[in-house]
């Protein structure tokens, strides 16, 4: 889900004026990568007026703002579709290096398939405390209380993701979850899913420890932590990465292994306008999390997970304390809002207002009280509370296409969007993309293009949970309505 971002200048954006630079020549042999440089001026530097309106007319009055989220979307865009696309001309190096920037799913799965190709690689992640992504777990010492707090379970419905979920289950990273789970209506009526639903999983010390788990036994694959990639530059025939200046490396292939804001900036002057192009078109939803710890057990609970029907502050609640079996108290919960809450209430989710964040928890902790049909007021009040927005939460649309790659500039994307929003759709693109990127390797006879994927393809909508998709878990509804269209 989403991490924090980098802070750009909010300054007001003059318009922007773009001009091509010429490439000074490079000594033979050297120039192995083909790149037109775009760069844009805020302001006309040919002569001695200035293009600012308001300094010709001082009645004029500047309609466009800065974005609150420190920069300017405008900007973002026009850098995107207008930078020129690197082509490498070189040969990739006799032991190649792939820079994958996430350590979701998506990328460990990328990363454990490129070693089993016998490929090198080098993991990027933010994580300040581990890998994983939506895969988040969040302790709190010294109370001892754990919170999953982005994915609560995941089911398997495709046999190359059930593989992976069998190799876990063997070497004991994850379990079934037994307790209780299904939907619940306003008032407290609670409806578990049927015995006949597929498995529920989850890792046996919360999600992250799946993450933290996946590449501890590999060879090829390096992991760097945190660390945020910042910049992208092809030179050389290699990508050079860097991280506000310090180099990081350099790499015959680069991944993307994440999105949003953050994914976008770093895209935005890369030199891969058809891989910036593709990320573009995905759209987010915004969702808040509540993690919130009682002594005393809430009141009418009879499960250790819902999915709340009816109420716009609540989607999802969870009792961590019961799924993992830590029992004993605080009893430890999490609850997600709805999108279109999360929508109505988004606000930059690295400088939260208070006013928002009581707004919200008040609202949050009241969509509890209705959902389990408590009198106002009677919900116990909780120890300890903290609120987090996950402003790039889960995909709305996919390309549905297992992973995007652009073999002129050697850069691929893998995500669960590309193909649904679970879990499983994040394996299988990271399974494909890394397949996908040691085939290119190992066959530098071939066409270049005949490796191109997911470059044009367009995305449509995407159906699923608040909390996203549970692929082979179908709702109680639905399953009643099929079950009676059947007997007619």
């Amino acid at each position: 889900m989403a991490t924090s971002l980098i802070p750009l200048s909010s300054s007001f954006l003059q318009p922007l004026k773009f001009k091509t630079l010429a490439k000074p020549r490079t000594p033979p042999n050297l120039s192995t990568t083909r790149k037109i440089i775009t760069t844009c001026d805020s302001q006309n530097k040919n002569t001695g007026t200035s293009s600012n309106p308001s300094s010709r007319n001082p009645n004029f009055q500047k309609r466009r703002k800065s974005s609150k989220y420190g920069t300017s979307r405008r900007s973002i865009l026009k850098k995107s579709f207008l930078q020129e696309q690197v082509t490498f001309t070189a040969r990739v190096s006799e032991d190649p290096q792939v820079a994958i920037i996430g350590g979701g799913m998506a990328g460990l799965v990328c990363a454990l398939n490129l070693e089993a190709r016998g490929v090198k690689s080098t993991v990027f992640d933010t994580g300040i405390h581990g890998l994983g992504g939506r895969l988040g777990t969040r302790f709190v010492e010294p109370q001892g209380l754990v919170f999953d707090h982005a994915a609560q379970f995941f089911t398997a419905d495709d046999s190359r993701f059930i593989q992976y979920v069998d190799g876990w289950l063997e070497k004991g990273l994850v379990r079934e979850w037994k307790g209780a789970v299904g939907e619940l209506e306003v008032g407290g009526s609670f409806t578990q899913f049927p015995s006949s639903s597929p498995p529920k999983y989850i890792a046996v010390n919360g999600m992250r420890s799946l993450a933290d788990s996946l590449l501890l036994e590999s060879r090829l694959a390096n992991v760097v932590r945190p660390c945020w990639i910042s910049k992208l530059e092809p030179l050389n025939g290699m990508w050079h990465l860097s991280e506000n200046g310090t180099p990081r490396g350099q790499f015959d292939v680069i991944v993307i292994a994440h999105n949003g804001k953050c994914a976008n900036r770093l895209l935005s002057a890369s030199g891969l306008p058809l891989v910036a192009k593709q990320m573009k078109k995905l759209d987010l939803s915004s969702i808040w999390a509540l993690l919130a710890a009682f002594n005393d057990p809430l009141p009418t609970v009879n499960f250790e997970g819902a999915f709340v029907k009816g109420i716009e502050s609540l989607s999802w609640m969870g009792n961590n304390s019961a799924k993992l079996g830590n029992g004993g108290t605080p009893h430890c919960w999490t609850f997600f809002s709805t999108a279109a809450y999360g929508k109505q209430n988004k606000v930059p989710q690295e400088n939260i207002p208070t006013v928002t964040s009581e707004k919200v928890k008040a609202g949050m902790l009241q969509g509890v009280e209705i959902a389990l049909g408590l009198p106002e007021g009677s919900l116990p009040k909780p120890v300890y509370t903290r609120l987090q927005l996950w402003g790039a939460a889960l995909p709305k649309n996919t390309p549905a296409v297992p992973c995007i790659f652009d073999p002129q500039g050697r850069a691929g994307i893998c995500g669960d969007w590309l193909l649904g929003s679970n879990l499983e759709s994040a394996a299988i693109s990271g399974e494909a993309l890394g397949n996908h990127i040691a085939d290119y390797l190992q066959n530098s006879e071939a066409d270049p293009e005949e490796f191109a994927i997911g470059l044009h393809d367009r995305p449509s909508p995407l159906a699923g949970h608040d909390i996203g998709q549970f692929p082979g878990l179908t709702s109680v509804g639905e399953k009643q309505e099929a079950e009676a269209y059947q007997l007619l």
